[in-house]
């Protein structure tokens, strides 16, 4: 599994109506994309939910790396780049996945939560506490699905959920600091295929 984001911020005043008539036209085009396990279109808003910015900010579970390279270099990566420019893209190894509590529901919004891998920490210890996390934050109440995934180039853990409730409060999930996007479609064409437990 590998992970993926990128992020638009976009001005104070942009009108996010743009950005969700853009997501209903071609959301559903990622829904049969192979390789892919999950597409999470999302969102933030300045002044909901917290946020200080406009954004437009997509994450991505892949099954396959070569489905992630198709999306990027062959082709629908392209319309947004034309459109609002080339983004970075993060990357990020996954470390362990789980369904959640309310795994049939639809996403309501999600939750980005990162962090530094501490130093003087062997990295097993780290990593089998990872997954511990990952599988008691899919046991909140309207967890849908949660993810965790490293960058051991700046050895950043990022845990990413997503969750049902419509009231981000509802779940106690910004209780560690994390930013809250709206979902605003949900492509998962292979999720059902997406490993549950530890990557290692």
């Amino acid at each position: 599994m590998q992970a993926m984001q990128y992020e638009l911020t976009l001005p104070a005043d942009y009108d996010m109506d743009v950005i969700r008539d853009r997501v209903a036209r071609l959301g559903h085009l990622l829904d049969d994309w192979d390789g892919l396990g999950v597409k999470a279109y999302l969102m933030r808003e300045r002044g909901t939910h917290g946020s200080p910015v406009n954004q437009y900010a997509p994450f991505y579970l892949w099954n396959t790396v070569e489905g992630m390279n198709s999306f990027l270099f062959g082709g629908p990566f392209q319309g947004l780049v034309g459109d609002f420019g080339r983004p970075a893209a993060r990357q990020w190894t996954g470390l362990a996945y789980e369904e959640g509590t309310a795994a049939d529901a639809d996403a309501a919004f999600a939750v980005r939560q990162r962090r530094p891998v501490p130093e003087g920490v062997p990295l097993t210890e780290f990593a089998a506490q990872t997954a511990e996390e990952t599988r008691r934050l899919a046991g909140r109440d309207g967890a849908v699905l949660v993810a965790a995934a490293v960058d051991t180039a700046r050895w950043e853990l990022v845990h990413f959920s997503l969750c049902s409730h419509r009231d981000p409060a509802a779940t106690g999930a910004r209780d560690a600091g994390g930013e809250v996007f709206q979902v605003l479609h949900l492509s998962q064409p292979g999720r059902k295929t997406l490993r549950r437990g530890r990557r290692w």
